[in-house]
């Protein structure tokens, strides 16, 4: 369960991070408050399944989730450049996580 919720908050930091951009330096207020709303919900998530993770491999796999996620998404929604070598970098991550997760 605690690897679920992990991955959730993972979820809701993407999100954090697409409504930081979108906030425009806290210029638009729904997009502010949709950064203060997943933040919350991201570092709460994190904060349950720290009770049962390990807090090195817990962090690692959100902040991975995290980068990941957000790079994807910059890619497919926010016009971020596209290359292989970004691809790759997110395989590579994703890789990371996968490993973590197995190997914890």
């Amino acid at each position: 369960m605690a690897w679920i919720v992990l991955v959730l908050a993972g979820v809701f930091e993407v999100a954090m991070a697409l409504s930081l951009k979108l906030s425009n330096g806290f210029g638009n207020l729904w997009w502010t408050l949709s950064f203060l709303v997943t933040a919350v919900l991201s570092f709460g998530l994190l904060s349950y399944a720290l009770k049962t993770l390990e807090v090195g491999t817990a962090y690692a796999v959100w902040t991975g989730v995290g980068a990941a996620g957000t790079a994807v998404l910059g890619m497919i929604a926010m016009g971020d450049e596209v290359s292989p070598a970004r691809i790759v970098s997110i395989a590579l991550i994703l890789a990371g996580v996968i490993g973590l997760r197995v190997l914890a």
